[in-house]
């Protein structure tokens, strides 16, 4: 439940079945828009639901039920679990579509043949008219119901022209060629229905990893139960072979677990006691008794599932145009129609011209491209939360930087300490630990784990304040002590050796007690291996500006960026970053940022394409970041820029295609030189161009 300028808003989320194109999206979007109390819809294809904000004290679930079905699709029943599986299987629709395959060639065939031959003039006459009309209206029921339903609410869609062609058909006593239309209608509907189903493969299959039960403990006896019946804090246990259920800890055991399903990594990874684990990853070999601390839709699995079946509600510009564009080119077809009649008089080549035309490839070029590669993105580790942002990745031409736990690994280790005033080495790691104590930041833990390494006892600190980009304050003792970055401890002198270790890429914690600086902390990071080789691929890509923004010192950023050959900026705070993401926006540039998705995370909003990196597990850079990179590995950077130029190709394909087809069919047809029954026949020849297109993405590799 929300709230908005004072409103409780509640979000609905419901299956629709039956949608197929842009069109049933939007005639779905509004019949939900005109309920009473709505205020936002979101109608996504892809997962084929609609995810609705209503004012419950206005309307409900079962007014939205009647819209839907009044604008004539059908509301399923919610799945427990995670995501429902795919009720089609691969094989399954290989053989469905070779079945199709066979029928509609032999049809097509047929009728090319038997209008060649005047052999539907025989079959016209040796039939009698009432059999062809029963034939059609059998046929066409379906059909015929929804053109009612959206003519009644003032609506044109492509089966609106269809069924005229056909009526045009029956008026000139073509009753051979009228059944034809319908046939090839019901054929287009079908082509649609598996066209959409092929491209939302990759999402079915990400969700039928979905695990389906768990064994928890309960009153001292192990039960299976549903996955959604499983309560935060049970203890679950997973045998060898199983899928693990939740997102826990592991309180016992150890098993070797498969975590492709999450990161996209095919290399297991050893769990043990204190150990977290994800739902939907496998324990290979070993068993687990695992705490839960998120089931269902809350676990890291289940907001992934989430976040791409939504990601289709963040259209591109692209998308958008395509979708104006075909709510404007079925009048343009009535008008090209009405002139052909006007012209020539003809009301079979009239026909034609409302046959042969497929507003719905428009609608479908962009949307099937950006679901099968978001789909197929999400298998492989890559979390992309709209086809607007791999369009933004397509024409990106700035690549923007974080070093600590991005382009190092977020390990560093305190490798020297000297010591002023007399303070010797043990007591200035014991302050600087005591006061990072309850610091997230990788150079605290540092800290702690090096005083950790020399056993030193911490002590409790007080009044604990964490300042974002310079370093931490406490009491410790009754002593305040600060523990930061140069720019924390202003007015304080340099230091011998300072400038020689910064140099050197290492960096500096000042340590200071009341006041008095007694000590400093040098702190060195590792640099990524990958990382050298995969900014080299992004430049291949045609990015041309890679910059380095830290927080570090300036010799610290100028060693970490001569070894990669980029640009640097350095003692930046987190509003600096922002800063210098506008400041390249408002030259025209299209800036992409990788972060941690933590200390970064206000720069990845900023930035037209914020990439979190490593965000396995974590909720805060799953939320913050455009892309989410479930796993700490730079390879996907360039991959994530190959897939968003492979998809944008894709899409202007498809466009390209869609547009010289029906140019060439509503030529063809206004001239007279196409037959209603081809015309009828050719027009699902764009839904499976498309189909056929978009499917690459499917495949594509890394």
């Amino acid at each position: 439940m929300t709230k908005r300028n004072g409103i409780q808003r509640k979000k609905v989320e419901v299956r629709v079945q039956g949608m197929d194109c842009a069109d049933c999206a939007r005639h779905v979007k509004d019949a939900i828009e005109a309920i009473p109390g709505v205020a936002e819809v979101e109608v996504l294809i892809s997962a084929q639901k609609a995810v609705v904000l209503i004012d419950p004290a206005k309307a409900g679930l079962a007014e939205i039920c009647r819209a839907v079905e009044g604008a004539g699709y059908s509301i399923t029943e919610p799945e427990d679990g995670v995501a429902a599986k795919s009720p089609f299987g691969a094989k399954f629709t290989r053989q469905i579509l070779t079945l199709f395959g066979i029928v509609f060639g032999a049809v097509l065939f047929a009728a090319v043949v038997g209008e060649w031959l005047g052999l539907f003039e025989v079959a016209t006459q040796k039939v009698p008219w009432p059999l062809w009309l029963l034939v059609i209206f059998a046929g066409g029921f379906p059909v015929f119901r929804n053109v009612l339903r959206a003519t009644v609410k003032g609506r044109i869609t492509s089966h609106t022209l269809m069924t005229i062609g056909m009526m045009a058909a029956v008026a000139v006593g073509e009753w051979a060629a009228a059944v034809l239309v319908v046939f090839f209608m019901r054929v287009g509907d079908y082509v649609e229905t598996f066209t959409a189903e092929r491209a939302r493969r990759a999402l079915k299959d990400l969700t039928a990893m979905a695990p389906q039960t768990a064994r928890v403990e309960r009153d001292g006896a192990e039960i299976e139960v549903p996955v959604a019946e499983v309560r935060v804090g049970e203890t679950v246990i997973v045998r060898p072979g199983e899928k693990i259920p939740v997102d826990g800890e592991v309180l016992s055991g150890q098993a070797t677990v498969d975590q492709a399903t999450i990161t996209g990594e095919s290399m297991p990874v050893e769990a043990g006691a204190g150990a977290k684990v994800f739902a939907a990853t496998i324990a290979r070999l070993g068993s687990l008794r695992v705490r839960a601390l998120k089931v269902g839709a809350d676990t890291t699995f289940g907001r992934v599932i989430k976040l791409v079946e939504e990601a289709e509600a963040n259209r591109g510009e692209v998308q958008r145009l395509a979708d104006r564009f075909s709510g404007y080119y079925l009048p343009v077809v009535m008008v090209v129609a009405l002139l052909t009649y006007l012209a020539g008089r003809n009301p079979l080549a009239t026909a034609a011209v409302l046959v042969v035309v497929c507003s719905c490839s428009f609608a479908l070029a962009t949307p099937l491209a950006m679901i099968a590669s978001i789909g197929a993105g999400a298998r492989r580790g890559l979390l992309i939360k709209g086809g607007k942002y791999l369009e933004a990745l397509n024409r990106a031409d700035v690549l923007l930087l974080d070093k600590t736990g991005t382009l190092t690994l977020g390990r560093p280790r305190i490798s020297d300490v000297v010591t002023f005033w007399k303070t010797s080495e043990e007591e200035v790691l014991i302050l600087a630990a005591s006061a990072e104590r309850y610091s997230e930041h990788p150079l605290a833990a540092a800290v702690r784990e090096r005083a950790g390494e020399l056993g030193l006892s911490l002590h409790e600190s007080e009044r604990f304040e964490a300042i974002p980009g310079l370093g931490v304050r406490a009491r410790v003792d009754g002593r305040l002590v600060e523990v930061g970055s140069r720019r924390m401890i202003q007015g304080v002198a340099s230091f011998p050796l300072e400038g020689d270790l910064e140099a050197q890429g290492g960096s500096v914690l000042y340590v200071v007690c009341d006041g008095r600086v007694v000590g400093t902390l040098i702190a060195s990071d590792t640099l990524r291996p990958e990382v050298p080789e995969s900014l080299a691929s992004v430049r291949r890509l045609g990015v041309r500006t890679i910059e380095l923004l830290t927080g570090d010192n300036e010799a610290t950023a100028r060693a970490v960026a001569a070894q990669l050959g980029i640009g640097w900026r350095a003692n930046l705070l987190p509003e600096d970053k922002i800063s210098i993401v506008r400041e390249y926006q408002a030259r025209g540039h299209t800036v992409v940022m990788v972060g941690d998705g933590v200390n970064d995370a206000p720069a990845l909003a900023q930035a037209d394409v914020g990439i979190a990196m490593g965000a396995a597990g974590s909720d805060i850079a799953i939320e913050a970041a455009h892309v989410a990179l479930m796993r700490e590995d730079w390879f996907l950077v360039p991959q994530l820029f190959a897939i968003a130029r492979r998809t944008m190709g894709v899409v202007r394909l498809n466009l390209l295609f869609t547009a010289f087809y029906n140019l060439a069919g509503l030529s063809l047809a206004a001239l007279g030189l196409l037959p209603l029954t081809l015309a009828a026949a050719l027009q699902s020849l764009p839904d499976l161009g498309i189909l056929a297109n978009s499917s690459r993405l499917l495949r594509q590799k890394e």
